[in-house]
């Protein structure tokens, strides 16, 4: 059973798709381990069309679009663009092969036992995309889930570039780092971006792929954060963010988000939790704290809701 994707056809920009199959030596839940970087039901660049989950992208070699589908052969991806080949030659690794589960004990909580038997398909998915993940994470910065998603879509939709392929709606992929840079400031205002997010986003894309390198060399998750910490306006939660998103990163934890550590605390306590609190909790799984986490999220268990759902101000000129 082979864990690499297998080329079927020559890359070229201007060839047809490329096909590949990528047959996992594990259980895998495709849709549950890459739908996880879907930011809101209508994210431009991913989509859930019946049994195919389509992706674009901007890869090294330019943008590309991948829809999977998978079957009891494995995932079956067809790329088109002239970053298909990378993008199929990343594939496993989007699919959680390179996610190391060696270590985890998922014995010590029941809760998270009966998850991890109940969805023993999911892996921690990777991008090896530092910088798409960092602006999507810089923009979901201190705002609801709603007003994030939204400005996500509009400055995608506004200032990237439309994927290629049959998509079954036009799909779009990120700005390069340039294009992020030159956003005008009225175009962050309109959608939403609020002056910090977009200024620390701008400074950041002034050293797009140092930064971007600098983190894929860096050792350890401590060493990542302390790469993105070190930029203004970024703190712990967007590099944990980061972590997640483009590395697949087993032990990062989004200190500093609105209900993380309110559902980790009731989840295994039955009581909320700070983020003190969350992380006294974690602290067991050490090396697989974010595992757990997403084991938690996946469960299903939930705290009732207390009160109205959080109302967001909007201060743009309508």
């Amino acid at each position: 059973m082979t864990t690499t994707a297998d080329a079927t056809a020559p890359a070229a920009a201007s060839a047809p798709p490329l096909t590949a199959v990528y047959r996992p030596p594990h259980p895998l839940n495709m849709f549950r381990t890459v739908r996880a970087l879907m930011r809101g039901p209508k994210d431009p660049t991913m989509l859930v069309h019946g049994t195919t989950l389509w992706r674009a992208s901007r890869t090294p070699q330019g943008i590309a679009t991948l829809a999977l589908r998978q079957s009891t052969e494995g995932v079956h991806a067809t790329a088109w663009g002239p970053g298909a080949e990378w993008a199929l030659t990343q594939l496993p690794a989007l699919c959680g092969a390179d996610d190391d589960p060696a270590g985890f004990d998922a014995s010590l909580h029941p809760l998270i036992a009966e998850a991890a038997r109940r969805h023993a398909g999911l892996r921690l998915t990777r991008t090896d995309l530092v910088f798409d993940a960092f602006a999507s994470a810089v923009i979901e910065q201190k705002v609801t889930s709603f007003q994030a998603f939204g400005a996500w879509r509009v400055l995608v939709t506004r200032f990237g570039e439309q994927a290629p392929g049959p998509t079954p709606r036009a799909m779009f992929a990120p700005p390069t780092v340039a294009g992020w840079h030159g956003i005008p400031s009225w175009d962050w205002h309109q959608a939403g971006v609020e002056p910090p997010q977009s200024r620390a986003l701008v400074r950041a894309a002034e050293r797009g792929q140092r930064i971007a390198d600098a983190v894929l060399a860096a050792p350890t998750g401590a060493d990542r954060d302390r790469v993105l910490t070190s930029l203004p306006g970024i703190g712990p939660w967007t590099a944990s963010e980061t972590r997640v998103r483009a590395l697949g990163d087993p032990d990062a934890v989004s200190v500093g988000d609105y209900h993380l550590a309110h559902e980790v605390g009731f989840t295994l306590t039955g009581a909320r939790a700070d983020d003190d609190g969350m992380l006294a909790l974690l602290e067991p799984w050490a090396g697989h704290r974010h595992r757990v986490i997403r084991l938690i999220l996946a469960s299903g268990v939930r705290e009732a809701r207390r009160g109205p759902r959080l109302a967001p101000e909007d201060h743009r000129r309508r």
